[in-house]
């Protein structure tokens, strides 16, 4: 019996040792569990992040291209500016250009008229042009371009024609649109000599 017993005492202690094994294997599978767990979660966790990441990155991108679309167009627009711009510059530069020329020239014809019989009317016609030069160059500069100093000139080309369309002694005036407020000037050409 004793030796029955001793037997039976060496397997439960075997079993006992056995048991302890087991324990000691499901605390351990047990311990990887949570760790499987927790990396899951974190997986989880990260592939979330990814996904908001990769929808953030599709948007930027998204908001890049349209950026990028109205910066194209922008800068289309931009050089289109820039080209009306030149070409206005050019056209008002001819402008000026042949309105000084013309200034320059009815000068020249201003002083060759004085001497003629028919000054007075020569001069009334000049001070329209006057008028007619400066009030363009006045519009030209409205748009923007600088001509200050044509109109200056302009100006003064006008009050030397309208000094010269008036008679000495002040008793005819001109009128804005240049025609004169004499009977005389509104008459033929010959009733004027008479």
């Amino acid at each position: 019996m004793r030796l029955l017993c001793s037997q039976k005492d060496e397997t439960i202690k075997d079993l006992q040792a056995d048991l302890a094994k087991v324990r000691e294997k499901e605390v351990e599978l047990d311990n990887q569990k949570e760790t499987i767990d927790c990396l899951a979660t974190e997986k989880e966790t990260i592939l979330t992040k990814l996904l908001s990441a990769d929808v953030q990155l599709r948007s930027v991108k998204q908001k890049g291209s349209v950026q990028a679309k109205k910066i194209d167009e922008l800068e289309t627009r931009l050089a289109e500016a820039k080209a009306e711009v030149e070409s206005s510059e050019v056209l008002a530069d001819k402008s000026i250009a042949v309105y000084r020329a013309d200034a320059e020239a009815a000068q020249i014809e201003a002083r060759e008229a004085a001497n003629t019989a028919d000054a007075r009317a020569y001069w009334v016609a000049e001070l329209a042009k006057c008028r007619s030069r400066r009030e363009t160059l006045e519009e030209i500069r409205a748009r923007g371009f600088d001509l200050t100093e044509d109109i200056k000139k302009a100006k003064e080309l006008e009050a030397e024609a309208e000094a010269l369309a008036s008679d000495d002694d002040g008793s005819k005036s001109v009128s804005e649109d240049g025609e004169e407020l004499d009977s005389r000037v509104n008459a033929p050409m010959g009733d004027q000599e008479a």
